[in-house]
């Protein structure tokens, strides 16, 4: 990997060119842009190149311009074939057709001028091949190939199968991957990444890749991701990174003097009264909200304020209907849009003046690249303006604001060994020909994201997908010979492959079902994943709580006047990244520092690009916190508070600012420890800034603090999950991805609905087999891409030594400003439900109420009895611990999580507790007996029970 240090002239860059390229850039630029004069010469030399720069420095043209000035060669040497040349990638179906408007003006162009010259006239084709190009297109495209092919991850794995199509990619000797940062973070990545290695496999030629983004980071990683990995060792790379940073004109505001001082419902009015004044004072604007819901009520509100000539533009919409708004912005026809995520990337939407953001974007990188959309040229400033609508909100955009500036981006994190993805693309080589494993493991090795994949785990996916062992009864979708090594296609397999491709899940909605059975509306896949058992939610203006889902259903029932624990956004909300949350754990500690100096408040908005509002509203926070608490938590020193609810249960609330993704695993892990000792449920309500445990019994703080260590959170993690909402949804999706269940089948779409059964029966059956696949990647998913539980490791790492320490905080009457938030909203996530022994003990008590009257005098409560033995019986840490724990807690069922098991009380995984146990049966230190189920206990046990339950027969 080498950084480009030279920036060479424009005179020779373009003493390199083909005269008629040198002619048509110097008649329509006066000079290359900083990443041109570093990119292109790299190009020419056919070396894969990455290159990072602010949006509108040029980045396409970078890429495009040696490629096209190659086939303007070839053409004036009579040597362009009817071949593809160069593959374009775009994450975006509205991009690739973008690029393909973009590209072929220049060509155009260029024709014109050779016309005029008498040069050589190079019939230079573009084509786009997305889902959207019809039959007739792509059928012209056989014929007639384009020399640069624009397409989609998802287009590009299906012309690799396409037998006659693929033979055009035989020479492909470029390929552009652009916005390579929003791709590499997520499973279409990783579905990239071994589609470009079959590419590689396929061409007879050595590519070159180039890769293009305005925000890239880290960016060795991500370059990593571009070029792939031969014997371990990441390909050669020239890393373009502009020294030139986007002018920025940013600006926090707050719509009043002091938010601290109003209720929120005045201060949304007075942001939304704020927000159309910014858009009267300009000709066009681009508003971002952080939910499509979001962008539609934005409209409805400004619509409300005598707005017009508005519109909005987000995912959900027709795709005639989104370009519609791209083309009438693009002409100056609209006054402004409000847009979710939809038009954050390169889609060239014309001239903009200001760019809203509407609370926080949730990430520097995202920010960025939202507030880039306006200013769009080279030397151009882009204007944006963050409005906000509470303090933390506030605190948020502030550090985000001085984090642009310092050019501090979020890093994205590439899944690796996604074993759903790996299993799809097995599937697609097999259908090329017959396969060595050696072979085929060593070109998956070759991405990026499988560099590291044990061998071991490959061969599980090909005896998952062979239906071999345990994996009988799942239908096999290729043909795999252990003994051999080799593997190749199966009847019928092909069709499965194109009509199911893809790594982005279906989703749909569910109906909710009253206790009644009637049908009370809808309620989206993301909202439900977060419901557990409980949970209190509004729909249509009524409460209702959550029971269970089966199939699509949701099932409900009344719960009037009851409070909601879950708000109507919870399925929509964004994380905040872990680095930004890191920034604001730090400016916390630095607020804690200067609040109290002279000049203060000019120094913040100087700082950090806020107005008056803002400065004086986030000093009156972090003083109202100092002086309730007497400390603010920050990224040295984290603080538990104690509150007590007026029903009387206690709360905890974490004040650990890192992020909803860290969050959310720490609290699962601090939550289950918390059940398991006070033998009750445990709700949780959950922030970016913090997290908030509620129970109904008591417990000593101080015992808090040493509950959870990194190297228990995993195993702690996936028994908390297991029997989640969250954990079912993920399964389908992993499960689609795998070919186990079909999205379409026969040519036929399968319902959402019917997926859903059919992976509902799947889990059942599959769930408790060892090593499978798709269950393992499951837990993968839920806990590195929905959680963050490597970065909760280095929390819970820091704080072991010492490196964070954490203080304590009693109930005092007055709950502390920062955990306002966590107390008002948020939602509850039950870990654990009360077993059937305490239902038992509970009704016990009853009955001895009814027959000797009040007994409070004669007994322990509950709160004191329950933890106290819980305490007492310790935790399964070593195979050692067994013996004596069976002796305290009595005989356990082992080998299967049914009733009263042993991995309740043990730290270990299944599978590392089924092997001590198995040891201990051999070394007969323990046995087993038949009580109504096998259960085991001590050896020296076992005759005191065989005599308790034994039954003497006599035959007859």
């Amino acid at each position: 990997m080498e950084r480009a240090s030279r920036t060479h002239t424009k005179e020779e860059v373009m003493s390199v060119m083909e005269p008629l390229i040198s002619v048509w850039f110097n008649e329509n630029f006066e000079k290359l842009t900083e990443p041109q004069a570093k990119a292109i010469p790299a190009i020419q030399e056919r070396k894969n190149v990455l290159v990072s720069s602010p949006t509108g420095s040029g980045k396409t043209l970078t890429a495009f311009l040696s490629i096209i000035n190659e086939l303007t060669r070839y053409a004036s040497e009579g040597k362009l074939e009817e071949r593809i040349y160069c593959v374009y990638i775009s994450p975006l179906k509205a991009l690739a057709n973008d690029i393909n408007r973009n590209l072929n003006t220049p060509l155009e162009e260029m024709k014109k001028i050779a016309r005029q010259k008498g040069m050589t006239i190079p019939d230079i084709r573009v084509a786009v091949r997305s889902g959207d190009t019809s039959q007739y297109e792509r059928q012209k495209m056989l014929r007639k190939p384009p020399h640069i092919l624009i397409t989609t991850p998802e287009s590009l794995a299906l012309v690799l199968e396409a037998p006659k199509f693929k033979e055009r990619l035989k020479k492909v000797e470029w390929v552009i991957l652009d916005e390579i940062h929003d791709i590499c973070d997520s499973k279409r990545g990783a579905f990239l990444s071994i589609t470009l290695e079959r590419l590689k496999a396929h061409c007879e030629n050595k590519i070159t890749r180039i890769g293009l983004s305005a925000t890239l980071a880290p960016i060795e990683a991500i370059a990593g991701f571009l070029a792939g990995v031969d014997n371990g060792k990441m390909r050669d790379v020239v890393l373009v990174e502009s020294g030139t940073k986007k002018k920025l004109d940013l600006k926090v505001i707050c719509p009043t003097e002091d938010i601290t001082a109003l209720s929120s419902e005045i201060v949304n009015s007075k942001m939304y009264d704020q927000l159309k004044e910014l858009i009267d004072e300009h000709e066009t604007t681009l508003v971002f909200t952080n939910t499509r819901s979001g962008a539609e009520s934005v409209v409805y509100k400004l619509k409300e304020r005598g707005m017009e000539n508005i519109e909005v533009h987000h995912s959900s919409l027709g795709k005639d209907t989104r370009l519609d708004v791209e083309e009438r912005l693009k002409r100056g026809e609209i006054r402004c849009v409000v847009s979710s995520t939809s038009l954050e990337l390169g889609i060239d939407i014309g001239s903009v003046d200001l760019v809203c953001q509407i609370g926080s974007p949730k990430s520097v990188a995202k920010g960025l690249q939202r507030i880039g959309r306006s200013g769009h040229g080279m030397g151009r400033t882009s204007k944006g303006r963050l409005l906000v609508f509470d303090q933390d909100d506030l605190v948020e955009c502030a550090v985000m604001c001085r984090a642009a500036h310092r050019g501090d981006i979020d890093r994205v994190g590439i899944p690796e060994n996604c074993l759903d993805v790996l299993a799809q693309a097995t599937v697609g080589m097999s259908l090329d020909s017959r396969w060595d494993v050696d072979e085929a493991y060593e070109l998956i090795k070759g991405s990026y994201c499988y560099r590291n994949l044990p061998k071991e785990k490959f061969l599980s996916v090909l005896r998952y997908l062979g239906s071999k062992d345990e994996f009988e009864g799942v239908y096999s979708k290729i043909w795999y010979d252990e003994e051999e090594g080799k593997f190749g296609r199966k009847k019928g397999s092909r069709m499965i492959y194109f009509m199911n491709l893809g790594t982005i899940p279906e989703e749909a909605n569910y109906r909710v079902i009253s206790n009644h059975g009637s049908s009370l509306g809808e309620l989206s896949e993301k909202f439900v994943e977060r419901l557990s058992p409980k949970d209190i939610f509004v729909l249509g203006g009524r409460s209702f709580e959550f029971v269970r889902t089966k199939g699509m259903s949701a099932f409900v029932k009344e719960a009037s006047g009851r409070k909601p624990t879950v708000p109507s956004w919870a399925g929509e909300m964004l994380p905040r990244s872990f680095d930004l949350s890191m920034e604001v754990a730090k400016f916390r500690g630095e607020m804690a520092d200067r609040m109290d100096n002279a000049g203060i408040l000019e120094d913040m908005c100087d700082e950090f690009d806020i107005d008056d509002g803002s400065a004086r509203s986030i000093i009156s926070y972090f003083r109202e916190q100092k002086v309730t608490a007497g400390i603010i938590p920050d990224d040295k020193e984290l603080v538990i508070e104690e509150y007590i609810d007026p029903s009387g249960n206690v709360r905890f609330i974490f004040h650990f600012p890192f992020g909803r993704r860290v969050n959310d695993a720490l609290s699962r892990g601090y939550a289950y420890r918390m059940s398991n000792i006070l033998g009750c449920s445990v709700s949780v309500t959950m922030s970016d800034d913090s997290f908030m445990l509620g129970t109904s019994r008591p417990i000593d703080m101080e015992k808090i603090r040493n509950m959870l260590n990194s190297a228990d959170l995993e195993n702690i993690l996936r028994k908390a999950v297991k029997d989640s909402e969250i954990f079912k949804m993920r399964f389908r999706h992993t499960a689609s991805r795998s070919f186990m269940i079909l999205r379409n089948y026969m040519g036929r779409a399968v319902s959402v609905n019917r997926q859903q059964i059919r992976s509902a029966y799947l889990l059942e059956t599959l769930e408790n087999i060892e090593g499978m696949p798709v269950i393992e990647e499951t837990y993968r998913e839920v806990l590195e891409d929905d959680m963050d539980i490597k970065s909760a490791k280095e929390i819970l790492d820091m704080i072991d030594s010492g490196k964070m320490k954490i203080r304590t905080i009693q109930y005092s009457g007055t709950p502390s400003p920062f955990a306002h938030n966590a107390i008002l909203s948020g939602f509850s996530d039950i870990v654990l439900m009360e077993d059937r022994s305490a239902l038992l003990r509970e009704l016990h008590r009853k009955v001895l109420y009814r027959a000797m009257g009040d007994i409070k005098e004669y007994e322990f409560t509950e709160e004191k009895v329950i933890p106290y033995f819980r305490e007492k019986l310790g935790r399964i840490i070593t195979k050692d611990d067994i013996v004596p724990m069976l002796r305290r807690t009595g005989p356990l069922q082992a080998f299967r999580e049914r009733g009263r098991n042993i991995y309740a009380y043990a730290d270990a995984d299944r599978r590392t507790v089924d092997q001590w146990c198995r040891e201990l049966l051999k070394e007969k230190r323990i046995g087993t007996a038949f009580l109504d189920d096998p259960h085991i206990m001590a050896a020296d046990e076992i005759k005191y029970y065989a005599s308790a339950v034994g039954k003497e027969r006599e035959l007859s």
